[in-house]
Order: C-alpha cells, then sequence, then structure tokens
C-alpha cells in the first residue's frame, strides 16, 4: 500500500503521497534546468552584441554554479528546519528575478549579479527536491533521485527549440524575460503543493544495498574520510561534464558545424540545436535509468561502468567529432554518462550517511558540483585557438581514473565503514530509526 507523507495538511491524500511528491519535485526540477542547461544558447547571441569575451561570459556560468551548489548545505538545513514548501517558494523568485536581470542587463558585472540569484534560485529547488526523494524512496534511493534529477537534466530538452527560436527572432533579451517570469510563476505554484515528508514504515530494502543504521549529521559527515572520497569523485566526473554543458557551443562553432542543418527523425535543425536537444534527452534519461541499475547492481559497480564510459566517449568526441553526426553521437554519449552522478552520488551519500539528514548531507556533496566548476574556465584556457583536444584528453583521463578507483578504492572502504560499528560511533553519529528490512 503507498506510503502517505505524515503531518498536518490540508491537502487531499492522493495529492500527499509520495509518488505525487516525487512527481511534483520533478516538474519544479524541469522548471529550474534552463539556469545552467540553455545557457549555452545565450552565449553567443550576448559576445556579439555586447563585443564581451567568452571568458568574461562563462565566468557567469561558473558563477552560477559555485552559488548554486556552495549553498545547498544552507538551504538544505532550512529544508529540514521549515520544510520544503517555503525553499521551494523562494527558489522560484529568486529564479525569475535572475533571468529578468540578464534581459535588461548592459554590462559583465550586471550578468555576475543575476548569477548569483540564478543559483540561489536552483539551489533552492534542486536541493529540496532531491532531499525529499532520499526520504521517500530508501527501497528505490537510486531511481527516486534519478527521477528528481532528471527533471533538472531532460528539462530543458523542452524548452531549448523554443528558447532558441525566440532568441532569433526576437533577440536574447526578450528570452530571458519571457522564459524568465514564466518559470518563476510555475515553481511558485507548484511550491504551495509540496509538503513536509516522513520516512515510509514497513519499507524492505534489498540485501545488496548496504545502507548505515546510523544517522550522520552533515557536521559529523565532513568529518569522515570516505566522505571526502566520495567528494573527490564527484568532482573529478562532475569537471568534465560540466566543461561539455557549458561550451559544447563553443566547440560546435570552432568545428565550424554550429549553424549546419542536420536531418534526425525526418526533423530538420541546425547543429547545436538539434545537439543541446539530444543532450538534454540523454543527460535526463539516464539518471534514473542509472539510479535503478545502482539500486539492482551496486552503486560502485554503476560509476565505474559510466565513468569509465564518460572518459571513452569524449575521446570519441576528440576523434571523430569533425563529422557533425558523430560530432551528436558522441556529445550525447557524454552527456548520458555524465548525468548519472546526480542520482548515484545522492543516494550513495544518505545509503553511508543515514537518511534523518539527507537533505543537508546530500547538499553538502553538491557542493562538489561548484568545485568542478572551477575548471569550466580552465576549458577555455586549455582550448585557446579552437583547439579542445588538450580539454578531451584530460576530462578523460580524469573520468576513468575516478571509476576504477569506484569499484576498487570507495567500494572496499565504504563497505568497512558500514560494517565497523566503532567507526561511526567515534564520530558522534546519532542512532536512527532504521526502516526494516
Amino acid at each position: 500500500m503507498e506510503s502517505k507523507l505524515r503531518g498536518k495538511s490540508v491537502l487531499p491524500d492522493f495529492v500527499t503521497a509520495r509518488w505525487t511528491q516525487l512527481i511534483l519535485g520533478i516538474c519544479c526540477m524541469a522548471l529550474v534546468a534552463n539556469l545552467q542547461y540553455a545557457w549555452t544558447l545565450f552565449v553567443n547571441p550576448m559576445r556579439v552584441q555586447n563585443g564581451w569575451t567568452l571568458a568574461g561570459i562563462q565566468l557567469a556560468f561558473s558563477i552560477f554554479i559555485l552559488v548554486e551548489t556552495w549553498l545547498v548545505p544552507i538551504e538544505g538545513w532550512a529544508v529540514d528546519k521549515f520544510g520544503p514548501r517555503p525553499v521551494i517558494a523562494i527558489g522560484a523568485i529568486f529564479a525569475g528575478i535572475a533571468w529578468v536581470l540578464n534581459a535588461h542587463a548592459t554590462s559583465l558585472a550586471a550578468i555576475y549579479v543575476a548569477a548569483v540569484f540564478a543559483g540561489i534560485g536552483a539551489g533552492c529547488v534542486y536541493g529540496t527536491c532531491v532531499g525529499n526523494a532520499l526520504k521517500l524512496f530508501p527501497d528505490r534511493r537510486g531511481l527516486a533521485a534519478g527521477l528528481t534529477a532528471a527533471g533538472f537534466g531532460a528539462g530543458a530538452a523542452l524548452t531549448v527549440i523554443p528558447i532558441a527560436s525566440m532568441i532569433a527572432k526576437s533577440g536574447y533579451q526578450h528570452a530571458f524575460l519571457f522564459f524568465g517570469i514564466a518559470q518563476g510563476v510555475l515553481i511558485f505554484i507548484l511550491a504551495l503543493f509540496i509538503v513536509r515528508p516522513s520516512v515510509p514504515k514497513g519499507i524492505t530494502i534489498k540485501p545488496r544495498l548496504v545502507q548505515t543504521k546510523l544517522d550522520f549529521t552533515p557536521g559529523q559527515m565532513i568529518k569522515t574520510p570516505v566522505f571526502w572520497l566520495i567528494y573527490a569523485l564527484f568532482v573529478a566526473v562532475a569537471a568534465g561534464g560540466l566543461m561539455a554543458t557549458a561550451q559544447i557551443g563553443p566547440i560546435a562553432k570552432d568545428y565550424g558545424l554550429n549553424k549546419l542543418p542536420v536531418t534526425v527523425l525526418g526533423i530538420t535543425l541546425p547543429l547545436l540545436t538539434m545537439t543541446l536537444s539530444i543532450d538534454s534527452l540523454c543527460n535526463g534519461f539516464t539518471r534514473p535509468l542509472c539510479g535503478l541499475l545502482s539500486d539492482r547492481i551496486g552503486r560502485e559497480n554503476t560509476m565505474m561502468l559510466v565513468f569509465v564510459g564518460e572518459g571513452l566517449a569524449m575521446l570519441g568526441l576528440m576523434r571523430w567529432g569533425h563529422d557533425p553526426y558523430l560530432f551528436m553521437t558522441f556529445a550525447a554519449l557524454i552527456f548520458l554518462f555524465w548525468g548519472e552522478i546526480f542520482s548515484i552520488f545522492p543516494a550513495i551519500c544518505a545509503d553511508t550517511f543515514g537518511v534523518k539528514n539527507a537533505a543537508g548531507n546530500a547538499g553538502t556533496l553538491y557542493t562538489a558540483k561548484g568545485t568542478a566548476s572551477l575548471l569550466v574556465p580552465l576549458g577555455s584556457f586549455l582550448a585557446a585557438g579552437g583547439n579542445w583536444d588538450r580539454v578531451f584528453m584530460v576530462g578523460a583521463v580524469i573520468t576513468i581514473f575516478a571509476g576504477l578507483a569506484s569499484k576498487f578504492v570507495l567500494q572496499p572502504k565504504r563497505n568497512r565503514f558500514i560494517q565497523d560499528g566503532r567507526e561511526p560511533a567515534a564520530h558522534g553519529a546519532i542512532k536512527g530509526s532504521r526502516v526494516s528490512a
């Protein structure tokens, strides 16, 4: 029987049911996804119209990622204290304001201010929705986190074509204004139907999923070596994907492919628009797929498969990316193998450090994405003169190494950490309610 969310609520039972709450979170994530995944559509129009440098514009992207990720622990604490509804509502307001500011910006400084607002808005929505999913689905933690993260990964696929069309017809400022107001209003409305979750009772946990019986606070968690190993792997794999996310437009332009018409399934679009649409779908699809896979074969086994796959896809884009259809293929594979980090890492965090403080703990781990974003400008530096081979080579080496380390270093260390009752106790972990197995 479907578990319901407990607590006082005037909403009908079907609204407060955990699957309905999951769907509401996915919708919020899809609406806020443009802040990151549609950004590359605005880069060249802003550069051409204002004469700003690529590095100067992309600094705004790094600011956005840093603010989005580094404030999530605070936002996660707010969720645990005040509930998800006010945090998502505040995020909606900040997300809408951000793109309205971009629409009226006449300097890079204004773009940077807007990036701060966008980061706060995206972080509020992202951290809250992922934290809710982890608490509601201890039995399907990878799948639930994956579906939620898929909203963020694939949500932009629904609006890439309309945004690109509006930029071409009305200018990038109009696109910023229209979509900024629309997404802010819709997220705010959805926030009114989201309630505080509680851990469902009587859930059966698969024996292959190693989960702790203790609940760590974020402060206790960061004192453990296993957390920093997980954090380092997150940074390593996120860095390559973020470079591709932010730079796919300039890469296509330097290859002379961005405006080339291509046809897929009878639909003809400029290559960059088609690539971004396919990439967003792959980025979203992989999150529940790999989350479900990790529920079945284990977190670290899945991490090894996909991290190595991402590195090989980067090498493929480096070698064959000047062909338009191979460019789209390998770009899609990079997103396919990269996007799963946003389902597996929150799941492995909750498995290792408990569910009671899942929002705050996952938010603390999520700052790894912000750390990885510091390498995005390095990608532009390495690619000086249009030579992207160095970027792909560095990214491939890092991600392949991370895949091997996940299996042969993280897995045994994490298993020992959970099975050794003395080590968690030494960090002052709190005995928490364990779902029945």
